[in-house]
């Protein structure tokens, strides 16, 4: 059976011991799934199985559970392995597109170079015009002049930015080419965990509620929670439900409450979490990138995409020249279709990416608001809500499987555990006639 990381982390961070409902409500996950991976997880790890006398069941992992499953599986150890490969990798994607953007500048600008000396030269030797000489050499030279320039500015100034950021504690802003990649792809979907980060609210509501729960109470940490008849009839508890294994229980107002019982086991008495009011989806950033560096893509951007412009007309105007020439102008003449592709997606791509942000923030906000409104009802606690609570309140519970009421651990042997069992049984007796002699 296949080890759940979400399992693995949810026993670290419960302290070793855990049972099925403390890994359930911490993770998020269903507790067929967190029942699963704790078996999985047990067996492989060297666990102890522990069960209480009224036949809840506990877990104890060695705190070194990891090694033990990394010498023993080669799989987890190439994951490991592939993980780190892959952040170099990642890093090496990100930065590419900036050094593709600085290659295409470099070829198309050292490109009207060559052609304009080309040409310079030919109508030197036709009109033998030193003015037109020096004018055909002044535009390119300050062209790679000034590109070179604005690199080492845009450095120096990063260098600055850096210094000033470590000496204020704040985080690095990040370099030049990585930019570039923030520019163009942004950088991934900030609620990416939103699912995750849901299941574990929910479940540790329910926990901090004491196992029992009405419906408006978790309502602030769902998105689609019907229209009305659905609403009214909180349909929308059936997900919950199914995931940690609740039952409905019906006040004699004809009020639904929900109860979680195996929620209420737990390995050991843990002191509330506290949680937001409800689930808050982070908008997404067009880019990490400094306003600094974005201006400087874009004008990175239209510098590469006009002198594709011009090195295309200069083609078309000077195609005998690009054959006497050869070599390096040759090349570009035979990629230009994708030097001006890629000018023009460089913009075209951040444009329309941009538009689709301000959407997609559009729907988020919407969706916050709605979950706040929902958390601003419960605040309020009117009526029909107030007596739900108040009822929901008679359910809780909680079962702590302590080590002092184990009536079973694979920790020891069975034979000495029937045997402190027998006598611990034996002294029970003894002290309940004691008690019962006038």
């Amino acid at each position: 059976m296949p080890l759940d990381t979400a399992v693995m982390t949810a026993v670290e961070s419960l302290d070793y011991r855990v049972t099925v409902g403390d890994v359930a409500a911490k993770a998020g996950l269903s507790l067929a799934i967190a029942q699963q991976g704790l078996i999985a997880l047990a067996a492989d790890t060297q666990a102890h199985l522990q069960v209480s006398e009224a036949g809840e069941i506990a877990y104890e992992f060695p705190n070194n559970f990891r090694t033990i499953l990394r010498n023993r599986f080669w799989r987890l150890r190439f994951q490991e392995t592939w993980q780190k490969i892959w952040r170099v990798l990642f890093y090496l994607i990100r930065i590419s597109f900036g050094v593709v953007l600085i290659l295409s500048i470099l070829l198309i600008v050292v490109a009207i170079v060559a052609l304009t000396i080309a040409a310079s030269s030919s109508q030197r030797d036709d009109n033998r015009s030193s003015r037109s000489s020096g004018g055909g050499m002044f535009i390119p030279r300050f062209w790679v002049g000034d590109l070179f320039y604005f690199f080492n500015f845009n450095d120096r100034r990063r260098r600055s930015s850096a210094q000033q950021l470590r000496s204020s504690g704040q985080a690095e802003e990040m370099n030049f080419l990585e930019s570039i990649f923030s520019f163009l792809f942004g950088d991934g979907d900030p609620n990416a965990d939103l699912e995750e980060r849901r299941w574990k609210t929910i479940g540790t509501v329910i926990r901090n509620q004491g196992g029992a729960v009405a419906a408006e109470q978790i309502a602030p940490y769902l998105d689609d929670v019907g229209e009305s008849w659905a609403n009214e009839n909180e349909d929308y508890m059936l997900s919950v439900l199914t995931r940690f294994n609740g039952v409905p229980e019906v006040s004699p107002q004809g009020h639904i409450i929900y109860h979680f019982p195996e929620l209420q086991v737990t390995a050991q008495n843990r002191t509330r979490t506290s949680v937001a009011a409800y689930l808050k989806a982070a908008p997404w950033k067009f880019s990490r990138a400094t306003s600094n560096q974005i201006g400087i893509a874009i004008g990175l951007g239209v510098f590469n995409c006009v002198g594709a412009i011009v090195l295309g007309v200069m083609l078309a105007d000077n195609g005998s020249l690009v054959a006497e020439l050869g070599g390096l102008v040759a090349f570009v003449y035979s990629i230009y279709g994708l030097l001006l592709a890629y000018g023009i997606a460089f913009l075209g791509i951040p444009a329309g990416r941009y538009f689709w942000v301000q959407r997609q923030n559009s729907k988020i906000t919407a969706q916050n608001e709605l979950r706040q409104e929902r958390a601003s009802t419960l605040n309020r606690l009117e009526g029909a809500v107030s007596e739900k609570i108040e009822y929901a309140k008679e359910f809780i519970a909680e079962t702590v499987v302590t080590k002092d009421d184990l009536a079973y651990t694979t920790e020891t042997d069975l034979t000495d555990q029937e045997f402190e069992q027998s006598e611990k049984l034996d002294a029970q007796w003894r002290d309940r006639l004691n008690a019962s002699e006038p």
